[in-house]
């Protein structure tokens, strides 16, 4: 771990020659802890972390037509159009923040944006070198999600049984309200599902083929799953 983070920080200060070492995505169903290593992942490499259902949370918020409509696809437990995704990834991609490197979570969800996404990346001479699989079992992320809570701001994550917080639907370290995502509940996960191993899965055949997926038992502490993810980015 101390070398990886060691070797990652040489190249943050500028003594690798490649423009950004990392460029992966996180690959799993709703619940399988792609937000909280993505965070993880970022503080310690220094390294943009996108997550598509972020984004579109923030946009839902706003007062506009847009907003609206992303509100109302968000609670019903679909997915927005191929376009906007893709528009709103390439716009983050080209920012500062992800100069040295990025990790997608959340993107891409079918073989269309996959396909979308590497012509970009490919035109911008940067094409992804790792994609990590999160495996958990459907009857583990239902228990997973149905506790959650989660700090918005930070995106810190907790649970009422396997990791509450000090003081009932408060964070931690800020004291602000905790909250629960209106899509966390047993009926729209199961939809969620139901779209991820229709339209997700076959990206791990996809993404195989090219030799840079690497499968993770995403059902370990959060310590061996971080420890595994970063053994992969060494490679």
């Amino acid at each position: 771990m101390a070398t990886f983070v060691g070797a990652v920080k040489r190249y943050l200060s500028g003594e690798a020659e490649e423009k950004r070492s990392i460029r992966s995505i996180l690959l799993g169903p709703p619940g399988a802890g792609k937000g909280t290593q993505a965070i993880n992942l970022k503080d310690n490499l220094g390294i943009c972390h996108l997550s598509t259902g972020d984004m579109l949370r923030a946009i839902a918020k706003e007062d506009s037509p847009l907003g609206k409509k992303v509100a109302d696809t968000l609670k019903a437990g679909a997915l927005v159009t191929d376009s906007l995704v893709i528009e709103i990834i390439e716009a983050n991609l080209q920012s500062d923040a992800c100069k040295l490197g990025f990790m997608l979570d959340g993107f891409p969800r079918n073989l269309v944006q996959a396909q979308k996404l590497d012509g970009y990346l490919e035109g911008q001479d940067e094409p992804l070198n790792n994609v990590v699989e999160f495996k958990v079992k459907d009857e583990i992320l239902v228990e997973r999600i149905a506790g959650r809570m989660i700090h918005q701001s930070s995106g810190r994550t907790y649970h009422e049984v396997f990791a509450p917080p000090k003081v009932p639907m408060t964070d931690d370290v800020t004291g602000e309200p905790l909250m629960k995502r209106p899509d966390d509940n047993p009926t729209i996960l199961k939809r969620r599902l139901d779209i991820y191993h229709e339209q997700t899965a076959p990206l791990i055949k996809f993404y195989k083929e090219k030799g840079i997926l690497r499968s993770i038992d995403a059902m370990q502490s959060p310590e061996k799953v971080f420890d595994e993810i970063s053994g992969h980015f060494k490679k």
